[in-house]
């Protein structure tokens, strides 16, 4: 089940199923009146541990950069306010869509208003020219956002007061696309990820079919026109259908083969594969008429229909705080 726990193998294999709804279904009615993010504190149970003095301060957003491979790599860096503490923090490594900046995608997602320290990386110019991550047909040449990321994880555990059982990573659209290329080869290092609106091409996942479970929630519209819920092609080479790629996570991480899907909203179904192996789960939220928007989207009212019925940020840290952490599989 979504909290880790199994029932015992002598539990008649219906009655264990009827749990496993019930279960589910108090995740539905907790999603769908979140607390505020800001102000819960949630994480996954662990001791939390001493760190020395940080020389990132509460309530602060600094930029920094590394070299990874002879080029300067850049990434915003935000740190929630509070009173000092030697508890350790969660981490978050959010990465924007195609063309998107990392500061625009800190705005509408108002994920730095969550109990953790956010990492906005800053993707490279494509063969388009617009910014691109790893993984898709308009990537930047020769990019390695894989050591780009694990460059950041080295440098913010340095910096920062976080705890490395406790690190996310979330992305959108060309930004998911790496997220599941951070699901596939480095699963370790990461507690939960989450995608929305993903483009996931082939190449991102080639590969991908072996490998440890792996926690993860995935938003996406039907009507979205960008990246099409039934898969499509786009620059020339075909991407996934979300059922195909959520498919490969279900099948890696030995989940109950149907999900338990029940109603969020009238246009938003929660689709969940349980009884995961090591606890794990794969959580999909489909949004009847949905476009290719963050759902929840903030400071941008205007378009948000049916996407904005739910909060992707809200629900994506409701997600992260009920999942084992790291290296428990």
């Amino acid at each position: 089940m979504s909290n880790g726990r199994r029932l015992p193998s002598s539990y008649p294999v219906v009655f264990r199923y009827v749990i496993v709804v019930l279960v589910a279904v108090v995740g539905i009615v907790a999603g769908t009146v979140p607390r505020a993010a800001a102000s819960t504190g949630d994480g996954p149970s662990h001791p939390a541990a001493a760190c020395s003095t940080p020389t990132m301060r509460p309530g602060t957003t600094a930029v920094r950069s590394v070299e990874v491979r002879g080029v300067t790599r850049t990434y915003r860096v935000h740190v929630p306010a509070g009173p000092p503490t030697t508890g350790r923090l969660p981490l978050v490594i959010a990465y924007h869509g195609h063309t998107e900046r990392s500061s625009t995608f800190e705005r509408y997602t108002g994920l730095s208003g969550l109990p953790a320290v956010v990492v906005y990386p800053d993707a490279l110019l494509g063969t388009d020219g617009r910014t691109a991550w790893q993984g898709a047909p308009y990537s930047p040449r020769r990019v390695d956002d894989l050591a780009f990321t694990r460059a950041i994880l080295a440098s913010v555990r340095a910096e920062a007061c976080v705890d490395p059982t406790r690190t996310y990573a979330i992305g959108r659209s060309n930004g998911g696309s790496l997220v599941a290329m951070l699901a596939c080869t480095m699963p370790w290092e990461f507690t939960a990820f989450a995608t929305v609106d993903a483009a996931v091409y082939e190449q991102s996942v080639a590969g991908c079919r072996g490998g440890p479970a792996i926690s993860l929630i995935d938003f996406h519209g039907t009507a979205d026109r960008v990246i099409r819920y039934g898969g499509g092609r786009r620059f020339g080479e075909r991407y996934l259908s979300v059922s195909s790629w959520l498919q490969r996570w279900v099948g890696r991480a030995r989940c109950m083969p149907a999900p338990v899907t029940l109603p969020v909203n009238p246009v938003v179904q929660r689709l969940a594969w349980l009884q995961c192996a090591a606890g794990r789960e794969i959580t999909h939220y489909r949004i009847d008429g949905g476009a290719h928007r963050w759902p929840g989207s903030a400071g941008n009212p205007a378009g948000g229909g049916n996407s904005d019925t739910i909060s992707a940020t809200r629900l994506i840290w409701m997600f992260f705080s009920t999942h084992p952490v790291a290296g428990s599989s």
